[in-house]
């Protein structure tokens, strides 16, 4: 059974309730229909509501290092579920042509930096002495900073903090169940197949900034995907039958939506020794009941930031714009719209546009392939861009 999460009028989060119990309220004027940025349905109410008891509501995060699978269980229900699709590889590439060495093509060179380099040099008024020139000085020492995160890391764990920050406002999330990575190259892993030397992992270098950040939207409980007490994420999936698919890439709850399960549900499960007269008895202790639930994909839009210019100038010195949001329409680079063409509707995100005599608006879909141009005419605004694609 599907249960709507329900916002009091100052926006605390209270119970989630029936669906059905929710659109009544909704048509009898007793609350108002909203819609959150990770993708959840939810009712506000308009006068206060008559108890204010809530039970306990824990949401699990096993993060990856491309995919994070997030749940929210409480101990009826299974609440939400989210495959989260992180930007690691796109913020790792770097804006630029590909430089070529020893007659190979190099991928993910610094062009963003290279381009900012060549335009200072453009800038600068050499007629002038050099202590009057235009340099742009520098806004920190990067050799002497400490705890920085690179930002291919940074952004992977900051959109799992959004998504939990979200998720807080609209249920009342009394504990989050973060899982910990060691690495296998590290012999402090204590894994029998690990190699010498010292390595660590992209999910390792983030994973304690993110829990400091998580802790200031409800305690954080830390936990190892596998524990020798049984208490690990996989012992406590196959204790509750939740079947797990080795396929990352798959978009389906079952590829680490149910890891996600796993973690809020140990909570209210545990596996450990219940104290007898004649001899102590081990087992699992608890009950939690796992329901069908919401489960949703969550990626970014993979659009250009805003550069600007082109490498290569054309012809007069004259450089292209590139990147960026605006459109010469009512409509702006990620926005989601509804797009009609040949009688058929199509819902998706805005990408890109021609510049053509027939101009159009590019719509893609939450993973951002193209799915056609349309006509500006035809392209219908659903709602502005946030920054995520949610399907």
């Amino acid at each position: 059974m599907l249960r709507v999460p329900v916002q009091n009028p100052d926006g605390s989060p209270a119970m989630p309730t029936k669906a059905s119990r929710a659109r009544r309220w909704v048509q009898e004027g007793k609350a108002t229909a909203h819609w959150n940025d990770a993708g959840l349905y939810y009712v506000r109410l308009v006068a206060e509501s008559s108890g204010g008891h809530t039970q306990k509501i824990t949401i699990g995060c096993d993060p990856g290092k491309k995919y994070t699978g997030i749940a929210v269980q409480s101990a009826n229900f299974t609440l939400y579920t989210a495959h989260l699709v992180l930007p690691f590889d796109r913020v790792k590439e770097r804006l630029g042509s590909a430089v070529i060495k020893q007659g190979k093509i190099i991928k993910n060179v610094r062009g963003r930096a290279l381009q900012r380099r060549a335009r200072r040099g453009r800038k600068i008024n050499r007629k002038v002495p050099f202590n009057q020139r235009a340099h742009r000085q520098k806004r920190f020492d990067n050799r002497k900073r400490k705890g920085k995160l690179p930002p291919s890391i940074r952004a992977s764990r900051e959109m799992e903090i959004r998504i939990i920050t979200e998720l807080s406002k609209v249920f009342p999330i009394t504990m989050i169940v973060y899982e910990l990575v060691k690495a296998d190259v590290d012999l402090t892993s204590g894994r029998k197949g690990a190699r010498s030397g010292k390595g660590f992992s992209p999910v390792m270098v983030g994973q304690n900034w993110c829990v400091k950040q998580l802790q200031s939207i409800a305690p954080v409980k830390t936990v190892y995907g596998w524990q020798k007490n049984n208490n690990g994420t996989s012992q406590i999936r196959r204790y509750l039958r939740l079947e797990k698919i080795k396929d990352k890439k798959a978009q389906v709850q079952k590829s680490h939506a149910v890891d996600g399960i796993a973690l809020a549900a140990s909570e209210f499960v545990r596996y450990g020794v219940t104290p007898r007269k004649n001899s102590d008895t081990w087992g699992w202790k608890g009950s939690v009941n796992i329901t069908y639930c919401i489960f949703r994909v969550i990626t970014r839009p993979a659009y250009f930031r805003r550069a600007l210019h082109f490498d290569n100038a054309e012809k007069g010195g004259i450089r292209k714009r590139k990147g960026g949001t605006i459109t010469p329409f009512n409509v702006r680079y990620g926005d989601k719209v509804m797009a009609e063409k040949s009688g058929k509707t199509y819902i998706g995100w805005v990408g890109s546009f021609t510049k053509t005599k027939t101009k159009n608006i590019s719509v893609y879909d939450h993973n951002w392939k193209r799915v056609g141009q349309f006509s500006p005419k035809k392209v219908q605004l659903i709602r502005r861009s946030n920054k995520l694609c949610v399907v």
